[in-house]
């Protein structure tokens, strides 16, 4: 492309023209380690009880990380099966050539959405009656059949049958000639509370009566159906949790969801929250930074802004409160955190430039910020820190 201006031709084909020609650390990046995801799928493994599978849960884009990269890993580890909530994720992983088994731990009500399942060999987790009739007219007009996952209701008033009329559904379920019923399982509301190795706690509570539904429909002696409770917490907490199978999240990105964890499980995070400086001010004693005005400088204080903010996922309600990392040395954030960008001061720095690149999430040095510090400082939960970042950070993996 060539621009005429002032009598001079700039030739400009040299330069980036195509979105996929602008490098993907030019502003902020996400990167993605995935033999930490490897290795702590194998850590994790080496808990569980013998011949438990490993369900790799990588919805939500792999919790932030890619879903695809998340899942080749965690497959390497070990990882037989794996976990997605919608429909679209499933296929989007089956386009991408992953070929182990699929559940969909969302929930698909429709005929398309269904067929579309089938067609995809992806298992929809059954919840009624009415979905298990579609799977079983499905599979009769393809002549073959398909293959789900029952849920019970256990105490999260969420998904799934209700327990009171579960046992009388399965002698339904069990009648239909084409689908083939690959698991039944239910989840934990509340395992990742520290008491909850105390026999009333509400997992306890959970497991106790998910066991009695299986004794009623004698499940135990199907050794085809798996049987799976545990996330991540419940996996961690005592191996009678464990049945056939348990279903990892958050501690297969390199996060505990409990304050006491095994200490011989060295659990690696995979995520690093990067990002450039891209200007560098001096302001006096005196100066109000960004929105509202609500950080005011104490004195003569070297800013650097950086190109990141809430609209990539930053919490604004951070504002103030946390750190970013560069040569082993934390850097406070001031002021409000804005849409695209945050300052941070970098007051008696020299080694700090435009093009530095700092740490908002992970390590350098012994320097560490995690998902779960953000988490506590925001009043939230890791889960919803990861889940947050958004498509336009670039997710650069580093192996």
């Amino acid at each position: 492309m060539q621009i005429r201006q002032s009598n001079q031709v700039f030739n400009f084909d040299k330069y980036a023209t195509f979105e996929k020609d602008i490098d993907p650390k030019q502003r902020a990046w996400i990167e993605v380690k995935g033999k930490a995801i490897e290795t702590n799928v194998r850590q994790l493994r080496s808990k569980l009880s013998k011949n438990c599978q490993f369900m790799a849960v990588v919805k939500a884009d792999g919790y932030g990380h890619d879903a695809k990269v998340v899942s080749d890993y965690a497959i390497k580890g070990g990882a037989s099966q794996l976990g997605v909530a919608t429909l679209k994720e499933g296929i989007k992983l089956r386009s991408s050539g992953v070929i182990k088994p699929i559940l969909i731990l969302g929930n698909l009500y429709t005929k398309r959405d269904l067929i579309i399942a089938f067609k995809n060999d992806l298992m929809p987790t059954i919840s009624g009656m009415r979905e298990c009739l579609i799977c079983n007219n499905i599979g009769k007009h393809f002549g073959l059949k398909f293959s789900l996952h029952l849920k019970v209701d256990t105490g999260m008033s969420r998904l799934g049958f209700e327990c009171n009329k579960f046992v009388q559904n399965f002698e339904k379920i069990t009648s239909f000639e084409n689908i083939i019923i690959e698991g039944i399982y239910s989840h934990l509301s509340s395992a990742d509370e520290d008491n909850s190795l105390n026999p009333k706690s509400s997992a306890q509570r959970q497991k106790f009566k998910f066991q009695e539904l299986l004794k009623q429909i004698y499940v135990y002696k199907n050794h085809n159906i798996k049987i799976h409770l545990a996330n991540s917490a419940a996996m961690l907490i005592k191996k009678d949790f464990h049945f056939d199978m348990v279903r990892v999240g958050l501690s297969m990105y390199g996060y505990s969801p409990l304050s006491k964890i095994d200490e011989n499980l060295s659990l690696k995070p995979a995520l690093f929250l990067k990002v450039k400086v891209a200007f560098i001010r001096i302001i006096d004693r005196g100066v109000s930074v960004s929105y509202g005005g609500k950080f005011v400088s104490s004195r003569k204080t070297k800013l650097a802004v950086l190109s990141i903010g809430y609209a990539d996922g930053v919490p604004r309600n951070l504002s103030g409160k946390i750190n970013v990392i560069h040569n082993n040395k934390l850097y406070p954030q001031v002021g409000s955190i804005t849409m695209d960008q945050m300052m941070v001061d970098i007051t008696g720095s020299n080694e700090i430039n435009i093009g530095t690149t700092m740490v908002l999430l992970g390590s350098d040095g012994d320097k560490v910020i995690s998902p779960v510090d953000w988490a506590r400082e925001s009043n939230t939960i890791p889960w919803e820190i990861l889940c947050s970042f958004k498509n336009r950070l670039p997710r650069v993996q580093v192996d």
